[in-house]
């Protein structure tokens, strides 16, 4: 999960950093040219988000989930519509929001808290940095790795501080594609558990792509079904769940093993083990 740092850019967002933001997405489309013609990717993407939202995207490989999320992040411009932020269109590497993927891609040489401190806001003066750090390594339970190099911590603990290092610089919208992919399952389910105690504790707005149709439904508010429609060659949102509940939700309820059912049917996948003659 790689954080990508701020660049320069000239939308003033000085009154805005660090409070959760509202995202529209208002007609979006994407193709990239090809030696001969284009490729489509995505087209006619609606969406609103309110601040503080957890929105969970989900759909089949290669439908154009991370697209999307470099699209909110500044990080790719669409061909055509266009994205606010707060009503403010979103610019180049946008400094109101943090991108993190399922590499931590720390850097070996600087130690858990260096590596934390990449994601400050530039020109924090040194010592609020340094409070800031010790503050996301304590909400991420790293206080006790803070000198350890990246090669001396575990998987889950280097995914920690690399979503301790999105969080330094106060992002109004916290684009995660894939952040726990990575991982073995148990330390998946801490992570969002720990994912959720961040949200209480500082609350951002989230948009989550995942492959994970449970993980998207434990931990999001709203689930978009990203996808390709018959006929056609670029996806768009094609389905819009809202979960049921608040957070913490209990994993065995029945309301979510049938959203979970849906949402695999909308992906293609036959969630129904039929009996058949040599079965019987």
């Amino acid at each position: 999960m790689t954080v990508l740092l701020s660049a320069p850019r000239t939308v003033d967002t000085s009154t805005t950093l660090g409070t959760a933001q509202a995202v529209r997405l208002e007609g979006i489309a994407r193709s990239f040219p090809l030696a001969r013609g284009h490729r489509d990717v995505l087209r006619d993407v609606n969406v609103d988000i309110t601040a503080g939202e957890i929105v969970a995207v989900v759909g089949p490989s290669g439908c154009g989930k991370s697209t999307l999320l470099r699209l909110i992040g500044g990080l790719d411009a669409p061909t055509n519509g266009r994205i606010l932020l707060d009503d403010t269109s979103v610019a180049e590497v946008d400094e109101r929001t943090a991108v993190a993927f399922q590499e931590p891609r720390l850097l070996p040489w600087r130690t858990i808290a260096q590596n934390v401190e990449l994601g400050l806001p530039r020109g924090t003066a040194r010592r609020a940095g340094r409070e800031r750090v010790q503050e996301l390594l304590h909400l991420v339970g790293l206080d006790h790795a803070a000198h350890q190099r990246p090669g001396e911590v575990s998987g889950g603990m280097a995914q920690r501080a690399s979503l301790a290092r999105a969080l330094a610089r106060n992002p109004g919208v916290l684009l995660l594609d894939e952040p726990f992919g990575a991982l073995d399952a148990l330390t998946r389910l801490r992570m969002h558990d720990l994912l959720l105690k961040i949200h209480a504790a500082e609350p951002t707005t989230i948009l989550l792509v995942t492959h994970d149709v449970e993980e998207a439904l434990y931990l999001a508010d709203r689930v978009l079904l990203l996808r390709t429609l018959a006929g056609e060659q670029e996806s768009s949102i094609s389905r819009t769940i809202s979960v049921p509940g608040t957070r913490p939700r209990d994993r065995a309820d029945r309301g979510l093993a049938d959203l979970r059912a849906d949402l695999l049917e909308g992906l293609g996948v036959d969630t129904h083990h039929r009996i058949t003659e040599e079965t019987r």
